[in-house]
């Protein structure tokens, strides 16, 4: 297990200070607040350590209320809504100086036999031919708006092995492409066997590039080249069958829409044999500076 991965796991190992109140630990990510894949995450890990061991989560809806201050912890006070005989549902509330800072709702299922169906896989190359993100930054750290934003982006990635099947935003700046993208991934070493881990590491890694097809459709760089201010606002993911975050998972990204300062990504991960194992939408502010 790498390093980075180690530091992230203890990130997200929350600290519970009440029976339904923890503390989670911050850092910086690429810009000066808290990423929002820890908060989701971070807010996972506390819904899910209230619920019964038979129940995992399948769908969360968050919204993200002001920036995170990478400097101070992050207080996670845990509603129990329901207990159901087969669902539970809870609500998570991140605190920071004394205002909220992100709202989430979870819903966790007992496992049950259904109906079965699910769309195809998207064509994708095997993501051992793709460059890594260290491969990639390289390639075209020249369009970065400043040189020590490379570093800070792989920093902020190096627990987890993320791979573009086309070129990412930043290698494209000004060429309009098809609003499309797909991203390879996977924890950068073995996981633990418990669920709720491997959730916690889709979410955090969902919130790292769902909105680059948006930037994509307009040849926009993003943040990293300083074409675009950009924050998420709301998040949602459904979680339809069991994964393994340690292991390859396709993250097929698309943008139907983008208007009024906002850009709306959605997107299906599927693990590498082919089952659709997560559904994700998210909507986040896009601007251009003036």
């Amino acid at each position: 297990m790498s390093t980075a991965l180690d530091e992230l796991l203890d990130l997200l190992d929350v600290e519970r200070i009440e029976r339904d109140i923890f503390r989670g630990e911050s850092r910086a990510s690429v810009v000066p607040r808290v990423f929002g894949g820890q908060v989701a995450a971070q807010a996972l890990v506390a819904a899910g350590r209230t619920v019964p061991e038979d129940r995992t989560a399948h769908s969360l809806h968050a919204y993200f209320l002001r920036a995170g201050d990478p400097g101070a912890p992050i207080v996670y006070t845990v509603d129990r809504i329901r207990d159901g005989r087969s669902f539970t549902t809870r609500r998570v509330v991140a605190v920071q100086h004394g205002r909220p800072v992100f709202h989430l709702s979870a819903s966790f299922q007992t496992y049950e036999e259904g109906l079965e169906h699910q769309t195809p896989m998207p064509a994708a190359p095997d993501p051992e031919t793709l460059p890594t993100a260290a491969e990639s930054v390289l390639s075209y750290g020249e369009n970065f708006r400043d040189p020590t934003v490379a570093g800070r982006l792989l920093d902020s990635r190096a627990a987890v092995d993320l791979r573009y099947v086309h070129a990412p935003p930043y290698a494209t700046v000004g060429e309009p492409r098809e609003p499309r993208s797909q991203v390879w991934f996977r924890a950068n070493g073995k996981l633990a066997d418990d669920p709720l881990l491997h959730l916690c590491l889709a979410t955090y890694v969902s919130d790292m590039t769902l909105l680059d097809s948006v930037l994509l459709a307009h040849g926009r760089g993003g943040w990293t080249v300083g074409d675009v201010v950009g924050a998420s606002l709301d998040h949602a993911m459904w979680f339809h069958r069991p994964f393994r975050a340690d292991e390859w998972l396709l993250y097929d990204q698309e943008s139907p829409s983008a208007s009024g300062g906002r850009g709306l990504g959605q997107a299906r991960i599927h693990t590498q044999d082919g089952r659709l194992a997560v559904t994700v939408i998210q909507e986040g502010v896009v601007r251009t500076p003036r």
